[in-house]
Order: structure tokens, then sequence, then C-alpha cells
């Protein structure tokens, strides 16, 4: 028999009681598959690209974003293209068409 979760063993503390059926299956697998089905269809093909900076320069590219009607992820495409360009690559950052 498998053991009960610690969300199991909390409600029979309680006096609260859980039925054995409705205890979510365990899996044995030490990392588990990730799930495709909820990937968002816009994120196919891509992989993030996660960096840090202090709060201040999130601010400000927020700023810039909400005055250029745009949003951040294609302001940072043009960063990326514009640096592309500087190094003499293709600029392969895709951006969204604006007004």
């Amino acid at each position: 028999m498998k053991k009960p979760g610690a969300l199991a063993s909390a409600l029979r503390s309680s006096g609260a009681t859980v039925a054995a059926s409705s205890l979510p299956e365990a899996k044995e697998t030490a990392h588990p598959a990730p799930v495709l089905a909820d990937r968002q269809p816009s994120r196919s093909g891509t992989k993030a690209i996660t960096v840090h900076y202090p709060e201040e320069v999130r601010r400000q590219l927020k700023a810039m974003a909400g005055e250029q009607g745009r949003d951040v992820a294609d302001m940072v495409a043009e960063g990326l293209n514009l640096l592309f360009v500087k190094y003499r690559r293709a600029e392969l950052a895709p951006r969204k068409a604006h007004k």
C-alpha cells in the first residue's frame, strides 16, 4: 500500500476524513516529463532567455514600452536586433508589428 501524503496526514490528525480513492497517485520518477499540453502555442519553438538587472532597469523598460504602446518582449527584441547589427550578425529576434 502506498504511503499517504503530508496533506492527507495533516487532515487525519485534524479529525477530518480522507477517502483513499481521492488521494493523488504518487509518481516514482525522479524527473517528471514536462506537460506539453499546457504549453502556449505562441511559445512553440522558442526558448526563454533569463537575465537579472536592478529593479530600476525593469521599471524603466516597462515605462518605455508603455509610452510606445508596445510590450516589453518587443522592446527587448528591438534591443537584441540592434546588438546583432552592431556585431554584424543577422537580426533574428522576431518583433511584433506596431503602429
